[in-house]
């Protein structure tokens, strides 16, 4: 019987571990407990890999090996076991994980992605590779909005692989872009995979979301660039639409006005609220579509104005407090009653009245020499205006209050700007129905989606508060779209108490395994070794992101945040690396997980649903450049590292 080549590989990384097991207790003269800690670890894998369930392994594994570190005391142990398992479950950022996932669920169901993939595929028609282009977006979109890599492989493995290959797509091309496409929501916030790390490694989850934006996007760029280059390079591997494909019906009433495809919208809706060659079609037809045509003008006028003032606007108390902290006693007057700046030549006692505080006597302290000068009576020419023009400058807000826009504003709002205009430039009726579509399917998405993560990252509320915000929108969404009933309630439900049982159960035992780790001095082993190679900061980030890139292959990369997080986090104080920064890297690394083979989930998911013809190995060949992109991603991150800190830097001052 011929063994199949992912057992063979399988196989072969177990045997590689059990060898250097081998290699390493046969290489000691003393076997410690820190080598039994490294001897939990290596065992832990080899379970893994054999099917046994991950969190049960850890928690099995870290009591056995606690136990024996204790000599047998049972209490002990199960003391440890006790503790890290209520450090886990008092965990508050937690709890944002059902409520997300359960969000995520509700959206799934509302049926929106059917409606996005169509409408993004017509609006992006005219681009090379337009179907894949489409498939990209759109994942990401949904990825967003759910979170669950599962869930967005196999909808579309159902919607957009068919019609990509009856357009005459390249197969592996074609599941690439939906494997690479799907596994987005891991990075993208709302992420649990950012939830976990910032549990993990301590870091703030509202910072990671922040963090992770901006690579989420460029990692989503870098798709969509590659699929364009290799449609332009290569035009059989993705044909262009046909005619007929890029087709765009009218509803009765529009072409009654009488309009066609190709019509300029705007100006012919313009000419039917007059003449009578329109008479069939209602007044409040052609209302609501001008209304339409309206709508991102004045959604562009509402953004940038409200925007122009926060982003202009200063405080003039602050800068009224920093002129009187600074200002000396030559250029301003004291006022009477105020508190008293002091002079330029050092201390001095407050102005001598009746009723005010005097002087000590001669026999005690006395003033610093040269303060005598500035105690002087001001000269009531000068003090009197200049108090009188302060306050009015207070009282009738003559200080300054406004400040240049900064540079991102007038970029932001260039190109949005733009955009506008070219809606309006080139507007037919065929592009409005598309608008449409969009507005049926992208826009609620996209208002879910900036109302939980702009409420997150602006400080408006905790990550728990903005999932239990998402749910509430998810809900919403479902009964806006009548998609909710009761039967869908029920399956979302009992879908979130799985996932976040999973998820839990997982962080218990990470947290028993890595107790069991740190008392058998398994961290302090390895922090040793890694020591000891006097590697600098980069030879410590490359063999970092090189060994988690290699473990996303056999591991998913649940396993790898809960069980190999815990030993690098400790390591990162000493060669200067940012928790945070590090933690961006490992989540565009961690892409590898849903990718690489033999345990590449999204492509299992993927063959579930594809036609009998398309085979597991045309699905990983079709992964393989995606995996080369992330690559790129995690170099261009490393070398630009504003680009991941940049907006958290921007709102946090970190």
């Amino acid at each position: 019987m011929k063994m199949r080549k992912e057992l063979w590989f399988g196989f072969s990384i177990m045997a590689a571990v059990l060898v250097a097991i081998v290699w390493m207790l046969l290489g000691v003269d003393k076997i410690t407990h820190g080598h039994q800690g490294l001897l939990m670890l290596s065992l832990v894998v080899i379970a893994i890999m054999l099917g046994f369930p991950t969190a049960f392994t850890l928690m099995g594994m870290g009591m056995i090996f606690t136990w024996l570190a204790y000599d047998g005391d049972i209490t002990r142990t199960l003391d440890l076991m006790v503790q890290a398992a209520y450090k886990s479950m008092a965990n508050d950022v937690l709890i944002a994980i059902p409520l997300f996932v359960f969000m995520g669920y509700l959206v799934e169901r509302a049926n929106l992605i059917e409606k996005l993939f169509k409408s993004m595929h017509l609006a992006m028609a005219r681009i090379p590779g337009s179907l894949a282009v489409a498939t990209l977006v759109t994942c990401a979109i949904f990825a967003t909005a759910t979170g669950i890599v599962g869930a967005v492989v196999t909808l579309m493995g159902l919607l957009a692989l068919p019609a990509m290959l009856r357009a005459g797509y390249n197969t592996s091309m074609a599941a690439g872009a939906i494997t690479a496409g799907g596994c987005l929501g891991i990075l993208i916030p709302p992420s649990v995979l950012l939830i976990l790390y910032g549990a993990t490694a301590g870091v703030s989850v509202v910072q990671l979301y922040a963090g992770a934006f901006f690579p989420g996007l460029m990692l989503a760029g870098l798709y969509v660039l590659y699929v364009i280059l290799m449609a332009k390079i290569k035009p059989h591997w993705a044909p262009p639409l046909s005619a007929e494909e890029r087709r765009v019906d009218l509803p009765p009433r529009t072409r009654a006005l009488p309009a066609e495809t190709g019509h300029y919208a705007p100006m012919r809706l313009v000419n039917a609220l007059k003449g009578q060659r329109n008479a069939d079609v209602p007044l409040g037809h052609v209302l609501r579509q001008l209304g339409i045509v309206l709508l991102p003008g004045l959604l562009f006028l509402l953004l940038a104005t409200s925007s122009w003032r926060a982003a202009t606007t200063v405080e003039v108390q602050a800068q009224y407090d920093i002129q009187e902290i600074g200002a000396t006693g030559s250029n301003r007057a004291p006022s009477e009653g105020g508190l008293q700046e002091p002079p330029s030549g050092g201390l001095q006692e407050p102005p001598s009245e009746s009723g005010g505080l005097q002087e000590p006597p001669s026999e005690g302290v006395q003033e610093p020499a040269g303060a005598q000068p500035a105690a002087t009576e001001p000269d009531p020419a000068v003090a009197e205006p200049a108090a009188a023009a302060s306050a009015a400058a207070v009282a009738e807000g003559d200080a300054p209050a406004r400040q240049p826009a900064p540079t991102w504003w007038w970029v932001v709002f260039g190109v949005l700007g733009v955009l506008v205009a070219l809606f309006y430039v080139f507007l037919s009726f065929a592009r409005l129905e598309i608008f449409k579509m969009l507005l049926a399917s992208f826009f609620p998405l996209l208002v879910l989606i900036l109302s939980v993560l702009g409420s997150i990252v602006f400080g408006l509320t905790t990550p728990t508060e903005a999932a239990a915000m998402g749910a509430l929108g998810g809900f919403l969404l479902a009964a806006a779209y009548k998609r909710l009933n009761m039967g869908v309630l029920k399956e979302s439900v009992y879908l979130t108490a799985k996932t976040t049982a999973m998820v839990c159960w997982l962080f218990v035992g990470s947290a028993i395994f890595s107790a069991a780790f740190a008392l058998l001095g398994g961290q302090e082993l390895i922090e040793r070794w890694v020591l000891s190679m006097n590697l600098s900061k980069i030879e410590f980030m490359v063999l970092s992101q090189v060994v988690i890139f290699l473990l996303g292959w056999p591991l998913e990369w649940t396993e790898i945040i809960v069980i190999f997080m815990p030993i690098f986090i400790p390591l990162l104080d000493h060669f200067g690396v940012d928790p945070l920064f590090f933690g961006l890297l490992v989540a565009l690394n961690l892409q590898t997980a849903f990718l690489s083979p033999p345990v590449a989930m999204s492509a299992f998911y993927l063959k579930g649903v594809a036609p009998p013809h398309v085979t597991l190995n045309q699905i990983f060949l079709g992964m393989i450049p995606f995996m080369g992109i992330q690559i790129l991603a995690i170099v261009l991150l490393y070398t630009w590292p504003a680009i991941g800190l940049w907006l958290p830097q921007l709102l946090y001052a970190r």
